[in-house]
């Protein structure tokens, strides 16, 4: 067990944590965000990925003890005051979510790659997504509400 206290979604959690429980488990069954999905438990097919510190991780993959100190954001976050970020939005607007279970995954990772690469092409987007697995169906609406987000916040700036 071990003291930490976590940035989660823009609060401070203090929390006592056993230190093999991993940060997906702690998200969804201590703190109930359950928008983290438990896909496959082995970092295959990225429907538990969060933003830790900025960048899209798998959150099978993390102890929550990994996280003292750090900031996460889960699917929960990206919305503020009830308002859907833009990508969320877009996603929507794409009909790129389908059964929506690998939706919160491929929106925070599309999410940390537009913080990293506002400039983006399709090929690109394809690429960062390839850890992200979705059995619905093709990518294509998916690519789309990425570029979508990434031209309008370069109008933006």
């Amino acid at each position: 067990m071990r003291d930490v206290e976590l940035i989660i979604n823009r609060k401070i959690i203090k929390d006592t944590i056993r230190d093999d429980l991993t940060l997906v488990a702690y998200l969804r069954d201590t703190l109930g965000l359950k928008g983290t999905k438990n896909g496959c438990g082995a970092g295959d097919c990225g429907a538990c990925t969060v933003l830790l510190d900025g960048r899209p991780v798998n959150s099978c993959l993390v102890f929550a003890v990994e996280a003292d100190g750090r900031q996460v954001v889960t699917i929960e976050g990206l919305s503020k005051e009830g308002e859907l970020s833009d990508l969320q939005r877009a996603f929507i607007d794409h009909g790129a979510v389908q059964c929506g279970y690998c939706t919160p995954g491929m929106i925070l990772t599309a999410e940390g790659l537009l913080a990293e690469k506002p400039n983006l092409s399709g090929d690109e987007v394809r690429r960062a997504l390839a850890g992200n697995l979705c059995r619905c169906t093709g990518y294509d609406s998916i690519v789309s509400a990425v570029l979508d987000v990434a031209a309008k916040r370069k109008r933006r700036l």
